[in-house]
């Protein structure tokens, strides 16, 4: 790939991150947009993360996104955080200032412009399950609280972590931690979000089909093969619509783009592009 002299310097840091669609997403937007940039996929492991990061700096890096499994440990390496990254407990954009790196979370408002935009889905009044209580799931948690949603349920593996982000968002009145074990009795749902990054889809998850409410959606942050057994799952329980986590991953690029080059990109053209050519080998960022 040849890059313009004097283009500035973006990253994606995770572990695996060959697949990600990241670096293809911003090199159409800056396209769109007229801006020269360099942006690369580098894989790191949690052990090499912090060495990862200061190592882009050094080299001139400016802006960065953090995917799996970086996105709660970036928060500490931040000296600024906004609002939505404060409230998430996640960081997925990395932006560099004169006094190190200043962190964003773009996941949940690029969930709900997918759902309410391309999708029109009315997020009010519903009554949300969310599976997984990781990076993602912490970054769209307060945008769909945001958006009306009813009440909100998170189901982990690990009980306390979903007793953790429960507690962290605050919200008693509406968001309620469970167990797995609690799912067959725990009622239907006009929304359930997979936003679990191990054993993803149905293998090892058991998901009553009774979840699922009449008229009810499922949604999988993740897109392409991943998200294939999850979805499947919500079609033979009669879900309505079954949504994948490409036009998430878009438009949370598109708000990350907007933080750095202080331009908003059209998202259409480039999700319709990546749609066209999904290869289906992909995870979510």
């Amino acid at each position: 790939m040849s890059i313009a002299t004097g283009a500035k310097r973006f990253a994606v840091i995770g572990h695996p991150v060959s697949h990600s669609l990241s670096p293809r997403i911003h090199a159409a937007f800056g396209r769109q947009s007229g801006i020269a940039l360099d942006y690369r996929a580098i894989d790191a492991t949690p052990d090499e993360f912090d060495v990862a990061l200061a190592t882009f700096a050094a080299e001139g890096g400016v802006g960065a996104n953090v995917t799996l499994p970086h996105k709660t440990h970036a928060v500490a390496l931040c000296g600024n955080l906004s609002e939505r990254a404060r409230r998430a407990g996640a960081v997925n954009t990395l932006i560099r200032t004169a006094t190190g790196w200043d962190g964003d979370n773009t996941d949940g408002v690029g969930l709900v412009r997918d759902l309410t935009g391309r999708h029109a889905l009315d997020l009010r009044s519903r009554r949300v399950l969310l599976l997984g209580a990781g990076g993602a799931a912490r970054g769209v948690a307060p945008a769909l609280l945001d958006a009306g949603i009813a009440d909100l349920f998170i189901v982990n593996r690990t009980p306390e972590r979903a007793d953790a982000l429960a507690d962290a968002l605050a919200e008693p009145s509406r968001v309620h931690a469970r167990y797995f074990d609690d799912l067959k009795a725990i009622g239907a749902f006009d929304l359930i979000i997979n936003a679990t990054s191990a054993a993803r889809g149905v293998a090892g998850l058991p998901l009553p089909g009774s979840l699922i409410a009449p008229r009810g959606d499922a949604v999988d942050l993740s897109y392409g093969e991943v998200a294939i057994a999850f979805l499947a799952w919500a079609r033979a329980s009669g879900a309505q619509r079954t949504i994948d986590g490409l036009g998430m991953l878009v438009e949370q690029a598109a708000e990350s783009f907007a933080r750095w080059h202080h331009v908003r990109p059209d998202t259409d053209p480039v999700y319709a592009l990546l749609r066209e050519r999904e290869a289906g080998l992909v995870t979510a960022d």
